[in-house]
């Protein structure tokens, strides 16, 4: 991510102590950081690590503003402008400790907060950092320890869409469903209510992985039989009622090459949930081929072609269905 495709308006690092025993505490930072390029650095990392993590989650705000206020904070940020960026950070730390608390959750870190244009995009970005020791060579070739933050283990991140929130869009907040219960806390700290149709992102899915299996150049048998497996996956996932998991289909429909078709089911740009289960009524183009002209219309599963049933001549350009049923022939002799 270059400097052309974010620019940050405000960005704050607050730390969140979490005690052995009792309540957490806060070491609030008085203002915003400067906007210096060690911040734009950070800020690059932690956009680049959220866009590529899988598992995310999408909702818009919960009509409890009393118990959920993050809506009626942004409301006099952005808006009202009666709340300007630091105080802004600051009532979001306190209220993020107070779910912290009220959940046990076991780690602090440093709270990152910032306010960011990405891609054209006004965002608003939370993110609850950890820092780890590494290594550093030194004068004389000396080893020395460094800590620094870990971005590979960021667990815990947030990204509200402000435009899309104001224009009343469906869904406007994405996060990492991150292990076991971390999205339960840190879902009700944003205020959020997932909402995920399935059916809508079953269609998006299937779009993706026609789309996908025409991108690898594969040969028509090729094709559809990477088509067919992810009708197998997908299907039996709507049955068995199980969420779906964008690296174990990709590992299950594409083995040879799986982080391709990971990288393609985790662009920002197509914002396609996980978790949800998959809807049958959706799947059937993974396997069916349909097309309309002006004087028919046509459907047949793309096995046919494989089998012989439906036959294709490129120099003739005619379509052979073979294999005709009784029933059909007799209402064909009647025409």
């Amino acid at each position: 991510m270059t400097e052309s495709t974010h620019t940050i308006a405000a960005l704050v690092i607050h730390r969140l102590i979490r005690e052995a025993e009792g309540p957490s505490r806060v070491d609030l930072r008085g203002a915003p950081n400067p906007l210096d390029d060690a911040a734009a650095r950070l800020m690059e990392r932690l956009c680049r690590h959220f866009a590529e993590r899988p598992g995310k989650g999408y909702g818009h705000f919960e009509a409890d503003e009393r118990n959920f206020p993050m809506p009626a904070l942004l409301r006099r940020h952005v808006q009202d402008h009666t709340l300007d960026f630091a105080a802004l950070s600051a009532e979001m730390l306190a209220h993020l400790q107070q779910r912290i608390d009220e959940d046990k959750v076991d780690d602090g870190g440093y709270v990152l907060i910032a306010r960011a244009t990405v891609f054209g995009t006004d965002c608003l970005y939370v993110a609850l950092l950890q820092e780890t020791l590494g290594s550093t060579i030194g004068d004389g070739l000396t080893i020395h320890d460094s800590p620094h933050l870990d971005f590979a283990a960021l667990q815990v991140a947030g990204r509200i869409d402000l435009g899309a929130w104001q224009a009343g869009a469906e869904r406007y907040i994405a996060f990492l469903k991150g292990r076991g219960d971390v999205a339960g806390w840190f879902k009700r700290f944003l205020g959020c209510t997932d909402v995920v149709i399935a059916l809508k992102e079953t269609k998006k899915l299937v779009e993706t992985l026609a789309h996908f299996a025409d991108s690898q150049q594969l040969e028509a048998p090729a094709r559809d039989e990477l088509l067919e497996r992810a009708h197998l996956v997908l299907e039996e996932m709507g049955d068995s009622g199980a969420p779906l998991d964008l690296a174990a289909i990709a590992g299950q429909v594409f083995p040879d090459a799986p982080h391709k078709l990971v990288e393609t089911l985790q662009d920002e740009a197509l914002d396609l949930a996980s978790g949800f289960v998959p809807d049958k009524r959706a799947l059937r183009p993974l396997i069916r081929f349909k097309a309309t002209a002006q004087d028919w219309k046509l459907e047949f599963d793309r096995a046919s072609l494989r089998s012989g049933a439906v036959t294709y001549d490129k120099t003739t350009n005619t379509l052979v269905l073979a294999n005709i049923p009784d029933n059909v022939k007799r209402l064909l002799e009647d025409e």
